[in-house]
């Protein structure tokens, strides 16, 4: 019984002995040589998405024509200026002329005496109890539109004195301008005499006329 165990032990020695052997001495496979493979066919590219285009400004909606009367007044007709044109400068009005003397008539209400005199410019004139100053006497021009004639003066009373005595002083019953077309517009106002004015004189004594 130990002898068959011993053999049999022993042939299960051997025989895994010999199977290592036979492992070492059979070469190892070689690894199979991958087959090449065809490369992949490059994908297709995908066909590029159009790029959106940017929006457009909004347009607003269009305004209806107004009516015709709202038209004319919102736009008005469009004129054509005038040439310009020089502008002429305004002619110089005349002078009026200034007299050296004053043509004045009076008049004594008591005696209904009347005297017509030359009174030189600056210079004192007497008619009776009167003593006549004229200041200025000038008559318009021909531009204008109405002739007439103008006198400034003042008029003083003063009574002549007795002899050998002193005059009274004078009082002055008028002062201002007496136009020969209007004597009555600003009249001489003296109870017993009136005085007016007649018309300029250019110079040179003038008679006196009764």
């Amino acid at each position: 019984m130990r002898l068959r165990l011993t053999l049999l032990a022993g042939l299960a020695v051997a025989s895994a002995a010999g199977l290592v052997q036979a492992r070492q001495q059979t070469p190892a496979p070689k690894p199979a040589t991958p087959t090449a493979q065809p490369a992949p066919a490059p994908a297709a590219p995908l066909p590029a998405e159009p790029e959106e285009a940017p929006p457009g400004p909004i347009s607003a909606a269009p305004k209806p024509p107004p009516p015709p009367e709202e038209t004319a007044r919102e736009k008005p007709a469009v004129t054509e200026k005038p040439k310009t044109q020089a502008v002429e400068k305004p002619a110089e009005p005349l002078r009026r002329t200034r007299g050296g003397a004053a043509i004045i008539q009076a008049l004594d209400k008591v005696t209904a005496e009347t005297l017509r005199f030359e009174a030189p410019i600056g210079q004192a004139v007497r008619y009776k109890s009167l003593v006549i100053t004229v200041r200025a006497c000038e008559t318009t021009a021909s531009d204008e539109d109405a002739q007439d004639s103008a006198a400034y003066m003042t008029i003083d009373s003063q009574p002549k004195p007795p002899t050998g005595r002193a005059p009274p002083p004078p009082r002055q019953v008028f002062r201002g301008w007496m136009y020969a077309s209007s004597p009555g517009l600003n009249p001489l106002e003296h109870p017993v005499y009136d005085a007016w004015l007649i018309a300029c004189r250019a110079s040179g004594p003038a008679p006196a006329k009764r």
